[in-house]
């Protein structure tokens, strides 16, 4: 199918030259695009949006409060587009 793994890079696995061609490839780059997008989601929910810890009792109030979490930064995200484009 063409399709090449994503793997973690160190340098002594790749001494024979496959790290620089596996970083040209079209689908690395999209990948670390993709990747920098859910850990800005991440990056901003843990101090701003209280998810270092859990806060309710029970796994479904807990993923309803991960859920408003994420509701929130879209909000925010898209405050910013609006922002921007005007």
């Amino acid at each position: 199918m063409g399709v090449a793994p994503h793997i973690a890079m160190r340098e002594s696995w790749w001494a024979n030259g496959d790290r620089a061609r596996l970083q040209t490839t079209p689908g690395y780059q999209v990948t670390r695009l993709r990747q920098k997008r859910v850990e800005e989601i991440f990056g901003w929910a843990k101090p701003v949006g209280g998810g270092r810890k859990l806060r309710y009792l029970g796994v479904e109030r807990n993923w309803l409060g991960a859920g408003l979490t994420a509701a929130a930064f879209n909000l925010v995200r898209m405050s910013n587009l609006v922002s921007v484009s005007t």
